[in-house]
């Protein structure tokens, strides 16, 4: 996915030359391509990512696009006021890149993880949540983003689990996109690095059930349907890499509510923070989000 990302902003850049980067000093190596071919559109802002929002915020105003990187655990999250006045209090475009999100860098502790970035920004107003499941979705998801003319957050993980997607997809305006349809009566919705977990799962049969990924958690301005989705189950298990708070699981269950008659399951970070660090995998399964954790959650839900 980070491929995806350093190859599409370099082809960005080639096509409009009022694209900037804009970086709180970190992905150097992934953007050595852009660096080398375009080094004045490459704007190394230091340790001082709010600072970083603002300098983006007047790039927007004097009509350059300005795209924000960061690891997630800083952009949206230290920076989290600088995006709601800057940029969507006067509705400016600009995307915000936040890289690592959940918990990936497991060894650097909770200061660089991050497991509340959606729930930040989702009761922002006009700002667009994207959070995209491997490289097909990304490139869908980037090519979306930089045709708004409103700030949109791209949550990306850093540990790349494989290709859910084997063609690419056109349209992210209709809601979750089908992964696997066997017309189970239980669906699992998930989003980011917790999709292709659970394309895993069914594919070895160790859960029956239909599966969505959910890229778009938020598109500002235009009401998404879930109900011609959400209708056609009784049991509904949401998956993410993020708290059970304010993410994808609360989204879910809010239409569902209002629909009636569906059962909604959450699945992510409880109410605490990472008690230890470690690999990736550890940290997976302290927080109960390895393969095993989820199918026994599951089970033990269903029965």
């Amino acid at each position: 996915m980070r491929e995806a990302f350093s190859s599409q902003l370099v082809q960005l850049v080639k096509k409009n030359k009022d694209v900037y980067l804009l970086s709180g000093d970190h992905g150097y190596a992934l953007f050595d391509s852009l660096r080398k071919e375009f080094p004045d559109h490459f704007v190394n802002a230091g340790v001082a990512e709010q600072n970083m929002i603002g300098v983006g915020a007047g790039l927007s105003k004097m009509g350059f696009y300005p795209i924000m990187y960061g690891l997630s655990a800083f952009v949206p999250v230290r920076v989290l006021e600088q995006i709601k006045i800057d940029f969507c209090y006067e509705n400016l475009p600009g995307l915000f890149i936040g890289d690592g999100a959940g918990v990936v860098y497991s060894h650097l502790g909770t200061s660089h993880q991050s497991t509340e970035d959606i729930a930040a920004l989702r009761s922002i107003p006009h700002i667009s949540i994207l959070s995209p499941c491997d490289d097909i979705e990304f490139k869908a998801c980037f090519d979306w983003a930089i045709r708004q003319k409103s700030p949109v957050y791209l949550r990306m993980g850093k540990a790349d689990l494989g290709r859910v997607h084997d063609q690419p997809l056109v349209d992210l305006s209709m809601g979750p996109i089908p992964v696997v349809q066997d017309q189970q009566m239980l669906a699992l919705m998930a989003t980011g690095s917790m999709v292709k977990v659970c394309q895993k799962l069914i594919t070895q049969k160790k859960i029956q059930a239909d599966l969505y990924s959910v890229p778009v958690i938020k598109q500002a301005q235009t009401e998404v349907s879930w109900t011609s989705v959400l209708s056609k189950y009784q049991k509904i298990i949401t998956v993410e890499e993020h708290s059970i708070y304010g993410g994808l699981g609360d989204l879910v269950a809010s239409v569902a509510s209002e629909m009636g008659g569906i059962r909604v399951k959450k699945i992510g970070i409880q109410d605490r923070f990472s008690q230890f660090c470690g690999t990736y995998q550890y940290l997976m399964q302290e927080h109960k989000l390895d393969p095993d954790s989820i199918v026994e959650q599951i089970k033990k839900w269903m029965n």
